[in-house]
């Protein structure tokens, strides 16, 4: 670790301009642009930094800077220098694989459509990035008999017209094979220019366009020609039939979204033409050493539009801080004004969650790829094991989560996971007393006792004698190698002093702290710091997460039907048990709102008169109260 001040800069300017910072190697981690460079440097030398901020500052020895005329030649050398040298604390993009593209050369004089991965080419115009080969490859099967654009290599097409002798793909129609003039150079490549169009365009012009000169080649009596036309017709109506738009054609713009995690980020970006999603592309990015104030969506536009050419449009899910700058920036790579937005109502939100939703289920896949795989779960458990310093693999691993809202309804979670994965069958839920207040160690403490005692009356059971009746084994009797608690030292030293005083000895316990991942043992003063990419903290930050999701569900069960049996207790005539069927016959607000009254009239005890009443009641307390029909809580009016 460096000392910060003793590479402290002095005599700094007020220019605008970007700085660098070096670590021993002479590697630059850190890259930044600043209005001022005097102020923004002197921040990164104060005494209250955030903690990722203090883990650059003194990983650094030197930092240097380059003066700047404006701003945005600051955004401009800050993108190039973030993409040449790929800084440590800088946003880092992951899984960031080569998408393909459908590509038209519209600069050749047989214009070709092919598929690339490479990087662009001036006079190539692009279609894309395409998220899934395969459906990149179906659609050029059906373009090319729409428009049977030259598919072929150009040695292959100088071979074919040196030879006067068509591929097969002219012999099946798969191409209008200008190699061999059945069609002029001028028509192929007004024929490239029509699936350009098609791509970029409504359909209905080109149709229109496709049936006047049908009808003129048959008024010459064309007919050859007129029946190729009417199959195109055909073609292009069928095509546009499958992959209708859904939004205004008006829109023609790029939509980004971020989707954050503690760990981890995703970003979707969605490429809309006329109002269709021409192209598609996720990326994640690790923020273990993302400095706290580093944008990720400022950081995506850089990163995506250093080498591509921008539309006229973004439409994103959160505003950058420089929003103006990024627009001026973005507006000189085209040479007309850019806007970017943040739609707070109609189609163009609809489609920001959209996107949004893509993002969350890439980083979904990304980290359950990662924790599935089985190789990669036995090396998670190793290595756990390693860090704890545990007697034997850990091979069960029971983890337990604790939720509440405001000191109410508390409950807790109990999730199995065995050689790495869920086992379902095997997850507890428990309701906690809150009655004497909500107190998070005492509900941790409270719900290892429960599962723990269950676990100390059914280990003695005669397994030999069980299997002769048929009967199997208690499942609370298997015992865990490791006991997870998600929180940290507090809850750890409570779920350590509750198997304690059980008289349990050799179960491992750890906590992972939700703050900064960090793992505690009990009555450790320190914690243990997994390294940020370990397998191991992927799996336990997965087991963590489990639990939490599993107790939020059963929280807000309980929440709703707490919910349902207060607007029942103010109906008249409806005593104990009756509010009791018809808990157990609906569960939830949401569910006896929408029920008919000869629904609720054929619940035991309720006869039609009171299931008017109780239909009435309930549907006038809704419209007084605005409630969460998911969860039957009371909103804020």
């Amino acid at each position: 670790m460096t000392d910060p001040q003793s590479y402290r800069p002095s005599n700094l300017p007020t220019d605008p301009g970007v700085y660098r910072f070096f670590d021993k190697d002479d590697k630059v981690i850190y890259v930044g642009k600043a209005k001022n460079l005097k102020n923004r440097l002197n921040s990164y030398f104060g005494s209250n930094l955030q903690i990722k901020t203090r883990r650059m500052v003194t990983t650094a020895v030197r930092v240097d800077w380059t003066i700047v005329n404006s701003e945005l030649e600051a955004i401009q050398l800050e993108f190039t220098w973030i993409k040449q040298f790929n800084p440590d604390f800088n946003v880092q993009f992951k899984d960031d694989k080569s998408y393909p593209y459908l590509a038209i050369d519209l600069d050749a004089d047989f214009p070709r459509l092919f598929i690339s991965r490479s990087k662009k080419q001036k006079g190539v115009k692009y279609f894309g990035p395409y998220s899934h080969a395969w459906a990149l490859r179906s659609t050029f099967e059906t373009l090319i008999k729409i428009y049977p654009v030259r598919t072929c290599s150009d040695s292959n097409f100088k071979s074919a017209n040196r030879n006067k002798r068509q591929c097969l793909l002219g012999d099946i129609g798969k191409c209008s094979a200008p190699c061999v003039e059945w069609i002029t150079k001028d028509d192929h490549k007004k024929l490239a220019g029509d699936l350009t169009n098609f791509l970029e365009k409504s359909p209905t012009e080109i149709s229109n366009r496709i049936e006047q000169e049908m009808l003129q080649a048959a008024k010459t009596e064309e007919f050859e020609r007129a029946a190729r036309l009417r199959d195109q017709l055909e073609a292009v109506n069928k095509a546009f039939e499958s992959t209708d738009r859904f939004l205004n054609e008006n829109i023609n713009a790029d939509v980004l979204a971020v989707h954050e995690d503690i760990t981890h980020a995703a970003l979707s970006q969605f490429n809309i033409k006329s109002g269709r999603i021409t192209g598609s592309r996720s990326w994640i990015i690790d923020r273990s050493n993302l400095l706290e104030d580093e944008e990720i969506i400022t950081a995506m536009i850089g990163k995506i539009y250093t080498d591509l050419v921008p539309p006229q449009e973004l439409i994103l899910d959160q505003l950058p801080a420089d929003v103006s700058s990024l627009q001026v920036w973005l507006g000189e790579k085209i040479g007309k004004s850019v806007t970017i937005t943040k739609p707070l109502k109609g189609e163009k939100l609809e489609i920001v969650q959209l996107v949004k939703r893509n993002a969350n289920q890439a980083l979904i896949q990304y980290l359950s790829k990662r924790a599935n795989d089985s190789a990669v779960s036995g090396g998670a458990l190793t290595e756990i094991a390693e860090q704890l310093e545990l007697a034997e693999l850990p091979l069960r691993i029971e983890c337990f989560d604790i939720s509440n809202i405001q000191g109410t309804s508390m409950v807790a979670s109990m999730v199995v996971f065995e050689d790495g994965q869920p086992k379902k069958s095997e997850y507890r839920r428990f309701s906690i007393d809150d009655e004497s207040g909500f107190d998070d160690t005492r509900a941790m403490s409270h719900v290892i006792t429960r599962r723990f005692k269950r676990y100390l009356e059914e280990r003695n059971v005669d397994i030999v004698e069980s299997n002769v009746q048929g009967a199997s084994r208690p499942k609370f009797a298997y015992p865990p190698q490791l006991v997870v608690v998600d929180g940290g030292k507090p809850q750890v030293n409570a779920a350590a002093k509750a198997l304690r005083d059980l008289g349990i000895t050799d179960i491992a316990l750890c906590g992972l702290a939700k703050r900064l991942e960090e793992v505690w043992l009990p009555y450790n003063s320190e914690p243990i710091i997994f390294p940020r990419h370990s397998e191991a903290l992927y799996l336990l930050q997965k087991i963590r997460d489990e639990a939490h999701r599993f107790a939020i569900n059963f929280h807000r069960s309980k929440r709703s039907k707490l919910m349902l049996d207060s607007l029942l207790d103010q109906i008249e005539g409806l005593g104990e048990s009756r509010r009791k069927s018809l808990l157990d016959k609906f569960g939830s607000v949401s569910a006896l709102k929408s029920a008919q009254v000869s629904e609720i009239a054929a619940v035991p005890g309720i006869g039609s008169k009171l299931a008017k009443t109780i239909f009435d009641n309930l549907n006038q307390q809704v419209n007084n109260e605005k409630i969460d029909m998911q969860t039957g809580e009371i909103l804020d009016a």
